[in-house]
């Protein structure tokens, strides 16, 4: 510690520290440079824990990670320029799936801002499409303020981003005569009207083919007993997206499974047939309704959201719901449904078109794979992954019990996002087991973050599924463009668990499922982080899946031209 900062007045950047402590951050993920080079001085007489990433990606990856599993804000630094744009892509994804993060990045003298000065950049104008709020602070006296609003604005409601940019005078003026930080109240979401609650309750008493779809709002809100009793209460079938798995467990008596593009038959199936739709925190994206002017044709739709702006976005709500959905749930869970012929046909469907992991030959088989590792890892384990069929796959076979264990990318769909993301979690909830599931494609892209783990010894377990392809894309081209495969060749990927040896991470690699268990058992033992490269078949699909602007009940089960010669190991028998 320089002894000359330790007894200096305190300046903005030391304020900014004390501020974030009150406001119960612990950790942060940054990368420092030029002008936010005060605020690291800050950090070496604060209690703030401080995770040096090493690209900027993975700060806000990880920081937006860490807000996912744990329901806090999440906190990433970085300089300005360059830095502060590479903060971009987590930004927006923490935007689009609503997920509460406070991102500080420097920025040039308030002297020299509009001078194409070394290292500047209008990150305040470049993210305002993409937060809930950005800031530029001019004043040292503006701090507390804005300080105090970013907080609340990243947690109140809709939860998101929120950006603070901070030339760097600002960070080194004094900052002596400013007050100790208070956090801001957050306003609890106003209580439903009595009159849709009503309305609703009446809805649900006469409805003869009545179906609940879930999403991400419901963990959003607080809403995930609420909405278990609800289903429990109700006895209505249940379907939910996939931000929303886990709201319900997966051995529920009520649950079809995820609805959508990869959904189950019987979700899509039991959604289509529906007369009535209860959508709770749930927002009519297109990977879950397909072509949208046929999804669930026959349904009135009550709607359930915090969000007021997204009732009736896309579908009209017959009824809408606004407000705190736990409360409103809680209103509903007297209803009851009596339709047992119903309950019993989607129930029948459910078993009939359950997903078979008896694949032929002894390769590894992706589904099979996944199925065994959430049966042997713990219960409460959190399971991040990256983007692409292993998402789908992890999405379809792995069981949750809360929607804060299943991270993922949903409405971005980043690739890169799961290394970070993994790493975020197990710094959010250490005592926890934490497994990334990506592939070969997506782990490139932030795979620097090795030596964040490897540094830190968090002990995320990583595996990885090779099929040395962009296997969604070779999927798309597969089955949309005619088999013209274009760039979606990675055979010359490096050697992964000898990749993960260099950074210190103990590694293995297996080809035949026979060794499976063996390997998924060292795995979850090993102290430490550990790393598990699974070679898979460069031609295996996701199945099912509705083809683009198709309904819902346009599922393929097999790619259309080779059913008859290449039956699928998992088709749903007759």
């Amino acid at each position: 510690m320089n002894a000359t900062t330790a007894t200096a007045p305190r300046n903005g950047a030391r304020w900014i520290a004390h501020a974030l402590e009150a406001e119960g951050v612990q950790t942060i993920f940054g990368y420092p440079g030029g002008t936010i080079m005060p605020f690291y001085d800050a950090l070496v007489d604060s209690k703030l824990k401080h995770i040096l990433v090493r690209h900027e990606q993975g700060a806000a990856l990880a920081a937006n990670g860490y807000a996912r599993a744990s329901g806090k804000v999440g906190v990433c630094v970085a300089t300005s320029g360059p830095g502060a744009s590479n903060l971009v892509t987590g930004i927006a994804d923490a935007m689009l799936d609503s997920v509460p993060m406070v991102c500080l990045t420097g920025q040039v003298a308030t002297s020299l801002i509009g001078t194409d000065a070394f290292q500047e950049l209008d990150v305040f104008g470049m993210t305002m499409p993409i937060v809930k709020h950005s800031f530029l602070v001019r004043r040292v006296e503006d701090l507390p303020h804005v300080l105090s609003e970013a907080f609340r604005i990243a947690r109140e409601g809709r939860p998101g981003p929120v950006l603070i940019d901070l030339p760097k005078d600002v960070q080194v003026n004094d900052a002596s005569h400013l007050p100790d930080h208070v956090p801001a109240a957050v306003q609890p979401p106003p209580a439903p009207a009595a009159a849709a609650i009503a309305e609703a309750l009446a809805a649900i008493a006469g409805a003869e083919k009545p179906v609940v779809y879930g999403g991400g709002g419901i963990a959003l809100a607080g809403a995930v007993d609420a909405f278990r009793q609800f289903v429990e209460a109700s006895g209505i079938p249940t379907v939910l997206t996939l931000r929303g798995l886990g709201a319900l467990p997966a051995n529920h008596g009520n649950y079809l499974g995820m609805l959508g593009m990869h959904g189950t038959r019987a979700a899509n199936m039991a959604v289509q047939d529906s007369d009535l739709l209860i959508v709770v925190g749930a927002r009519f994206d297109d990977r879950a309704t397909g072509k949208l002017a046929e999804f669930a044709p026959f349904a009135r739709v009550i709607h359930l959201d915090a969000d007021a702006y997204e009732i009736s976005k896309l579908r009209t709500a017959d009824i809408a719901i606004p407000g705190d959905v736990a409360t409103g749930l809680q209103a509903l869970t007297g209803a009851r449904s009596t339709c047992y012929a119903w309950k019993a046909r989607c129930a029948s469907n459910r078993e009939r078109f359950g997903f078979r992991y008896d694949a032929p030959g002894t390769d590894i088989y992706a589904p099979a794979l996944l199925k065994r590792l959430s049966e042997v890892a713990p219960a409460d384990t959190i399971i991040a992954c990256d983007v692409g069929q292993h998402q789908m796959w992890v999405a379809q076979h792995c069981k949750f019990n809360h929607p804060r264990n299943h991270l993922t990318s949903g409405a971005l769909g980043t690739m890169g996002f799961g290394l970070p993301a993994a790493m975020g979690a197990q710094f959010a909830c250490p005592d926890r087991t934490v497994v990334l599931v990506s592939g070969d494609g997506s782990f490139m892209m932030n795979v620097q973050e090795l030596t964040t783990i490897a540094r830190t010894r968090m002990p995320v377990k990583i595996v990885l599924l090779d099929n040395s392809a962009l296997g969604m894309v070779r999927q798309w081209q597969e089955l949309f463009f005619a088999e013209r495969y274009s760039e979606i060749d990675l055979s010359d990927n490096p050697d992964f668990a000898a990749l993960a040896k260099v950074f210190g991470i103990p590694a293995r690699r297996i080809e035949l499922r026979d060794q499976v268990d063996d390997a998924l058992a060292e795995l979850l033992a090993t102290p430490g982080p550990a790393l598990l490269h699974v070679a898979i078949d460069i031609k295996a699909n996701v199945w099912p899946l509705v083809p683009p602007n198709h309904a819902n009940s346009a599922m393929l089960e097999a790619n259309p031209a080779k059913a008859v010669t290449e039956p699928t190991s998992h088709a749903i028998p007759a």
